[in-house]
């Protein structure tokens, strides 16, 4: 989740070189908030079902 914020903030907000971080910081406090005033949500791919049989190693079964 953090992953795809981040992704979001960089494309959409700070895609350009800006020299001081209070700028930086004011920016993608103002991105954030207008996302979070939005109700931005985010569109996932596969429920979790799918994603233990696509990533089964990241998803051990406690067979007992």
């Amino acid at each position: 989740m953090a992953e795809i914020e981040l992704n979001i903030l960089i494309s959409q907000c700070l895609n350009r070189r800006i020299d001081k971080i209070d700028v930086v910081r004011s920016e993608s406090k103002a991105c954030q908030e207008s996302r979070n005033n939005k109700g931005s949500k985010v569109n996932w791919q596969f429920r979790n079902a799918d994603a233990r049989i696509k990533l089964k190693r990241l998803y051990p079964t406690l067979d007992g």
